[in-house]
């Protein structure tokens, strides 16, 4: 890594995480806790007609069944994408209807976990079922296109030139279908909730990427305040998506503590997280790719079809990525949403970018090669400094030197083009492939509130998640930067509804929205200071300071928004409500890249793929906690070959749900399957999106490595592959 802005430290909480210190949603325990679990729906739609908890209820230690019969005056919270809070619209458990395989109909809590689990099995219920549609083909699927919808107003379609002219016009042409399928995330830290009253107010404990989406999800459901409502959750312990908004089960669980007057938790089992909580929905891509003889690409068509559920439209945002990959002279961009019986789809860890860039990477391989260009080269000579889809420039865009550091680094120039022409001794077969990736640039609003003490106490308590991805640490760098204070001294308080507005955290978001107000804040503070002591700091701490003016402490607060915003934004940041900026913000346009080069070995025998090396070479502004940073590449990476050749959520279109839900089934890398990973960073910082000069990172780093990898085996095996996941079968 090179100029690297800030220092290489570690992370603030590593010695708290490896002792075991940090407290999840599940590790809650306090006095006269009630455990509970869930019994599900056995067919994939229709309704209850009959429910019988009497043998459930006869377990010794059971205090209560909760059935839609005796939920109470419950109402949905609604979908987070169609103005609720919500994973969904349709809140389980509040009618006989069945909308999906799993769906829960009764929840169980007594004083042993034991005691529920048995008891939940004893649930048994009489059902009608209906016709049902589970994939993208199956008959009974509705397909609505995304253009004709509301949601036309927020995701516009995205249409530069004649693409449909310019494609039939092109010299070279290159049609393909590329398929991507549901995948889970699984997150290690299951989905969990702790619910307790204390008179008429009601604390959770959720592991969440959202706590303020649960506060007054929950508020609007049980038709109570939100100011009742505290949601506590300092570490989500891992999300990808999955925890972005309300789940079903807080709601059961709390209306299960109201009932018993006792606190209860949920965990819910792995099987539950495949079946109720949201999953990358199934894809599918068509992409007509153009070019003249010099190979600049004058024309690309990507039109998609994608899963949701019946209840509710997920949007699509596929083509908003694949338009900013090259500087195509003219770009059609079409989303078709197809209706199926499922829990309604969600974000997963780079929810759009991922398969839309393993459609359009793949796509551009097989552009170079039916041009005879190296695939680096050809990319090289698309890049652009504008926007395709807006015309708008680009507040930075580093990509062609991170194809030209990568290709260095990876040696790319001893790469022969002919597909199988890299055979090693004993017949392994090598391919050497590459792929860009790009990730947009997002800002929400956030408040922050920082406070010193003459005691050396550093708070800064703001909008934010831990998900595993370091913002504590990026956080205590930022203000020990401005306060010349040590990072170890300052504590960041985050996901905790009572400490601060906490908006969704997501879609790498999380630094560029925490760091530019927490830097606001430690300015504001550095003023105050000035005031208190009048005159020069003059190199003294703000311990001293205070100590030297007689004060206990002093406090700040600032509040920042996205460029444009309204200042109405803060309003729907304290309500709860998405409020994302970007990545267009008037005058130019914002953008994450990054570039994979793969080297991939083939087992001639078996026929095994092995991913053996990996350089990634990041252009995400400036790198704010450089070992952090480094360790999200790597996860992206690892998460990027589990994508293209481990993970899939397999459907039986005949009974609906999904088959492998569970981690013994639902494959995903070991670290067997993981060779060299190395990292780079352009660390340019992006003033003109941010001040603090820094975009996300998260989310773009696992985007590209299914193509580069896809690209590599075509390079080892001559064998075109348009399918993820890849397996051994498609070798043989």
């Amino acid at each position: 890594m090179n100029n690297l802005s800030f220092p290489d430290t570690p992370r603030v909480d590593a010695c708290d995480k490896v002792r075991g210190r940090p407290l999840f949603g599940s590790d809650d325990v306090r006095p006269g806790l009630l455990h509970a679990a869930l019994a599900v729906s056995t067919i994939p739609k229709g309704h209850i007609v009959a429910l019988d908890s009497k043998a459930a209820s006869g377990v010794p230690g059971v205090r209560l069944v909760l059935t839609h019969e005796t939920m109470g005056a419950v109402t949905s919270s609604g979908f987070i994408m169609g103005g609720g809070y919500g994973f969904q619209s349709f809140q389980p458990m509040l009618s006989p209807a069945i909308a999906y395989r799993g769906q829960p109909i009764a929840l169980v809590a007594a004083d042993t976990l034991e005691a529920a689990v048995e008891a939940a099995h004893l649930v048994t219920a009489e059902y009608i079922e209906e016709p049902f549609s589970v994939t993208l083909d199956a008959k009974g699927t509705e397909i609505v296109h995304q253009a004709d919808t509301p949601l036309r107003n927020f995701i516009p379609e995205i249409i530069a030139g004649d693409a449909k002219k310019a494609y039939a016009e092109a010299s070279i042409r290159i049609e393909a279908t590329y398929n991507c399928p549901p995948q889970h995330q699984n997150p290690i830290e299951l989905i969990a909730t702790v619910a307790e009253w204390s008179g008429d107010k009601l604390t959770i404990h959720e592991g969440t990427q959202n706590a303020e989406a649960i506060r007054h999800g929950v508020a609007l459901g049980l038709g109570i305040s939100p100011e009742n409502v505290a949601v506590i959750s300092p570490f989500a312990g891992g999300g990808f998506g999955q925890k972005n908004s309300l789940q079903m089960q807080t709601i059961l669980v709390a209306v299960a503590s109201r009932q018993t007057g006792r606190p209860v938790k949920l965990v819910v089992p792995r099987a539950g997280a495949f079946h109720d909580a949201s999953f990358r929905p199934a894809s599918r891509h068509h992409i007509r790719l153009g070019a003249d003889k010099s190979g600049k690409m004058i024309a690309a068509i990507h039109e998609v079809d994608a899963q949701t559920s019946r209840h509710d439209l997920f949007p699509g945002e596929y083509t908003a990525t694949s338009a900013r990959l090259h500087g195509f002279s003219n770009f059609t961009g079409v989303e078709r949403l197809i209706r199926t019986d499922v829990q309604t789809p969600g974000y997963m860890r780079a929810p759009f970018e991922h398969p839309a860039c393993f459609a359009m990477e793949s796509c551009v391989d097989e552009l170079a090669y039916a041009l005879g260009r190296d695939p680096v080269e050809l990319r090289l000579a698309n890049d652009t400094t504008l926007d395709t889809a807006t015309g708008l420039p680009f507040s930075s865009r580093h990509v062609a030197e991170c194809l030209r550091r990568g290709a260095e680094r990876f040696g790319w120039t001893n790469r022969s083009m002919a597909p199988r022409s890299m055979l090693s001794s004993d017949g392994t077969e090598v391919g050497w492939g590459v792929a860009i990736g790009a990730y947009p640039g997002l800002i929400a609003p956030a408040i922050a509130h920082l406070k010193v003490t003459d005691e050396g106490e550093v708070v800064i308590s703001v909008g934010g998640h831990e998900m595993g991805q370091g913002i504590r640490t990026a956080l205590a760098n930022t203000i020990s930067r401005k306060l010349s204070v040590p990072a170890t001294s300052v504590r960041a308080v985050i996901g905790d509804t009572r400490a601060a507005p906490q908006h969704l955290t997501a879609g790498s978001w999380g630094t560029a929205s925490a760091i530019p107000v927490a830097e606001d804040a430690g300015d504001a503070m550095l003023a105050a200071l000035v005031e208190v002591t009048h005159g020069p700091l003059a190199g003294r701490t703000p311990a001293e300071i205070l100590k030297a003016a007689g004060r206990n402490s002093l406090e700040v607060e600032v509040q920042r928004k996205a460029p444009g915003q309204p200042d109405a934004i803060f309003g729907r940041l304290r309500a709860g409500l998405p409020s994302i900026g970007g990545p267009v913000f008037g005058s130019y346009v914002t953008f994450s890249y990054i570039a994979h080069f793969v080297e991939v070995r083939i087992e001639p025998n078996t026929r095994r793929i092995r991913v053996s090396r990996v350089v990634s070479v990041v252009d995400c502004g400036r790198v704010m906690s450089p070992r952090t940073a480094t360790s999200q590449v790597r996860g992206g990476v690892v998460w990027g070959i589990g994508a293209a050749l481990r993970e899939t959520s397999e459907v039986d279109p005949r009974y609906g749900g999904f088959l492998n839900a569970d981690l013994a089934e639902y494959l995903v890398p070991v670290n067997a399957d993981i060779g060299s990973i190395e990292v780079e960073f352009i660390d340019e910082p992006d003033t003109t999106f941010n001040s603090a000069g820094t975009k996300g990172l998260g989310e773009v780093s696992m985007v590209g490595v299914a193509a580069a990898i896809a690209n590599a085996v075509f390079h080892a095996t001559g064998r075109r592959l348009r399918d993820l996941p890849i397996r051994i079968e498609h070798l043989l």
